[in-house]
């Protein structure tokens, strides 16, 4: 049997991403939220599954509204590239520097600006933080990038991939008024 090789990964509605160049043939609102729906935050080592989708969703929930559409978009590349950890990202800098090229990607599509980041990114570490409570209860360690940020009050309320992926298109057709075609 030939083996095949391609130079691009297959989205689940039919685009291709190509991370050499990058380059992604069509970016689908839809692929971004199934792509995000259906991985698992920290590697998959939750108590139960919980969505790169869900994650997104919160952020947004707590940042300013004309940030909210970047907020929502803020990990979007991972529906292309997949979630990486946050010690092999430290060792792994080209794959940052792939991951900010697939974003400048997505962000150009859908007129984000990522310049006006720092609530964008303090809205993640309040829910890294709650995350890390509610989901995760033998990681009990301290981690340095968390210390003086409180967790969310109430208790994450986990939802299937399927529900993530729609309640994440329907986020978006609000915040743009565009459906999944976009």
């Amino acid at each position: 049997m030939a083996m095949i090789t391609t130079d691009y990964v297959s989205t689940f509605s039919g685009n291709r991403f190509y991370p050499l160049r990058p380059h992604i043939d069509r970016v689908a609102i839809e692929d971004i939220a199934h792509g995000l729906a259906y991985q698992c935050r920290f590697n998959g080592q939750t108590q139960v599954f919980y969505s790169i989708a869900q994650h997104s969703l919160i952020v947004t929930s707590l940042v300013p509204p004309h940030l909210r559409l970047a907020a929502l978009l803020h990990d979007a590349a991972e529906a292309y590239l997949g979630d990486m950890v946050k010690p092999l990202k430290v060792l792994l800098p080209e794959f940052s520097a792939l991951e900010d090229k697939v974003s400048a990607i997505i962000a150009a599509t859908y007129g984000i600006d990522f310049s006006d980041y720092a609530p964008i990114k303090q809205a993640d570490l309040i829910a890294l933080a709650t995350e890390k409570r509610d989901l995760m209860p033998h990681s009990t360690e301290r981690w340095a990038y968390l210390d003086g940020i409180a967790p969310l009050p109430g208790i994450i309320d986990v939802m299937g991939p399927a529900e993530a992926k729609q309640r994440f298109l329907h986020a978006f057709a609000a915040l743009t008024g565009k459906g999944m075609a976009a």
